[in-house]
């Protein structure tokens, strides 16, 4: 009886390994295939910019470039005034974040460590900002921003955005996961509000902001609808109105740059990618935390 209770415990044990097996090769097999299913556009994009117009348009797609044309990326700087655009996005993008950063951390202490009448109804009201598109409010915006001039200007296409909801829940999510023991202790310690944020909450809560910034830096860099609307002249066009453009640089034949289009994708996706890649580790994490709450 004792040979035959081994004999099944280990027959039981060998099939617990062979489905952990399969389950795993599933997870693999899935993750590969989702992973191609999300990179396969950027890797056509990639291929696209160096290829030619008339191979862009063969019947049969090339996943590989005949033949590489790396001018394109030259073509499109001498097309349209890409150097430009560079410059209003990244002006743009910076006034965001800084604006976003100041605004959201200080509503985010607000809410989660202060005490005020009508708190949990501001907060409230903020979740519902979430909610509002800026495609339901642009017309009293732009009224607004026209009447003062703004306009054509850095501080127009900043200004309607400078405070971000998303960026005062999810910071103000982690300030309530810390004990307020610490806050207290600062206090007795003569830190004031200021430096109870920069010294003890903010340090506390690093990976979500890297997070919340990424993401504010990443929607901040791909906005298009708002400077659209109001960055009528080029001196204010942002790249991705400028990557629209584009198409129309050879007299309205809408299909005759695709290979253009493609290497200023590329060249405005750029820095997106690559803060990704070197803060993905800090995106993860604060997702959890901010989640955990």
């Amino acid at each position: 009886m004792g040979a035959n209770a081994n004999i099944s415990y280990l027959d039981k044990d060998r099939t617990a390994k062979r489905v952990r097996k399969i389950k795993t090769v599933i997870q693999y097999v899935l993750a590969i295939i989702v992973m191609l299913v999300v990179m396969f556009p950027l890797y056509w994009m990639l291929i696209s910019s160096v290829k030619s117009q008339e191979e862009i348009l063969l019947l049969e797609p090339t996943l590989w470039p005949r033949e590489f044309h790396f001018e394109n990326y030259i073509n499109v700087f001498q097309r349209a005034n890409f150097g430009k655009y560079y410059y209003n996005t990244i002006v743009m993008t910076a006034g965001l974040l800084i604006s976003q950063i100041i605004t959201g951390i200080f509503a985010a202490y607000g809410f989660s460590k202060g005490k005020f009448k009508g708190q949990n109804l501001c907060f409230l009201i903020v979740l519902g900002a979430l909610m509002i598109p800026l495609q339901v409010t642009f017309i009293p915006i732009y009224i607004m921003c026209a009447n003062w001039g703004l306009a054509d200007t850095f501080l127009g296409l900043i200004l309607p955005e400078c405070v971000s909801p998303y960026y005062i829940f999810m910071l103000r999510q982690t300030f309530m996961a810390i004990d307020d023991s610490y806050v207290e202790a600062a206090r007795v310690d003569g830190l004031g509000r200021i430096g109870i944020i920069t010294k003890i909450l903010a340090p506390m809560c690093k990976s979500t902001l890297f997070t919340v910034t990424l993401v504010t830096f990443t929607s901040g860099w791909n906005n298009y609808f708002w400077p659209k609307i109001i960055a009528k002249n080029e001196t204010r066009r942002v790249l991705t109105v400028g990557l629209a453009q584009l198409k129309n640089t050879f007299a309205g034949q809408a299909t005759m740059n695709n290979h253009e289009i493609m290497a200023g994708a590329v060249m405005a996706i750029l820095p997106v990618v690559i803060l990704f890649f070197i803060f993905q580790k800090y995106m993860l994490t604060g997702y959890s935390k901010a989640a955990m709450k």
